[in-house]
């Protein structure tokens, strides 16, 4: 595996990794996570013939921190997105995001069509109605203060492991440490928190109209993550003119967090885009 460190300009460095040959994927993590919180670790696309990027945050993983702490807005994400490509040599790719990560691949797939060849759309959660809701910018506020203030130990506690299910809590305690652990800048992440979801990838659920490459939303029944419901997947691939649909079964654990039959999924899409 190739680890690249990438300059974004103003100051920033993008830790990278590039491994593989084929069609290029470029995979982007969502807002607390790193680059491996997309496919979970899984080297399946690698072994089916793809280039596989996948960068951590400005500000999370190993990549420096933003240069003020609200330049985590998803202008910035998608010009990261951009130099990355730009370094790397790569004109036109399939990008596959989670969360914030899929927000910037929208971003990009709205303003530069033709450096995207699909998109895989994971756990969605912008909605532009509800966005600026008070009490929701308040509950990432409270996430942002106790990571700050007390760090993983503290934002465990935010985040509200012990409300959840009993079924679940122990696994998401145990991803959630280890997903933070992966971070050397926590005020980085702290800023991002603010910032993030303060910011609009798109103004309207209808630009997603306008977006004609192939689109795979991956959505989630997930009992203990409401941020990114079901519902609002199923309008993303509704909208998306070429987008359909996967969900796991009722009953079953989240297909995001199954990497390998993400991957798969990914590369039926990235199939749809060869000659």
């Amino acid at each position: 595996m190739a680890q690249r460190t990438i300059d974004a300009g103003a100051g920033v460095t993008l830790a990278a990794t590039d491994e593989g040959e084929g069609t290029p994927v470029v995979l982007l993590h969502g807002l607390t996570a790193s680059q491996r919180y997309v496919v979970m670790g899984s080297s399946a696309l690698q072994r089916s013939g793809h280039r596989v990027v996948a960068y951590d945050a400005r500000g999370h993983g190993s990549s420096s921190p933003a240069p003020a702490p609200d330049a985590y807005s998803y202008s910035e994400l998608r010009d990261d997105l951009v130099v990355v490509l730009d370094t790397l040599g790569i004109e036109r790719a399939l990008l596959a995001g989670v969360s914030m990560g899929a927000h910037t691949c929208l971003r990009l797939a709205l303003e530069l069509p033709e450096r995207v060849a699909a998109i895989v759309a994971i756990t969605p959660g912008f909605d532009p109605v509800e966005y600026a809701d008070p009490q929701r910018l308040e509950h990432w506020d409270a996430l942002s203060d106790a990571l700050r203030r007390g760090g993983i130990e503290r934002f465990a506690e935010a985040f509200g492991v012990q409300r959840m299910p009993v079924a679940w809590r122990e696994t998401v305690e145990r991803a959630l440490r280890q997903r933070m652990a992966a971070h050397e800048h926590l005020d980085a992440v702290a800023d991002a928190l603010r910032t993030v979801p303060r910011s609009a990838p798109f103004h309207d659920l209808h630009a997603l109209e306008t977006i004609e490459c192939p689109a795979l939303v991956i959505g989630s029944r997930d009992e203990a993550d409401p941020g990114h419901p079901l519902d609002l997947a199923e309008r993303y691939a509704e909208l998306l003119p070429r987008g359909r649909l996967a969900v796991e079964d009722e009953g079953r654990s989240p297909l995001a967090w199954q990497g390998g039959r993400v991957s798969k999924l990914i590369a039926e899409v990235a199939a749809q885009t060869r000659p």
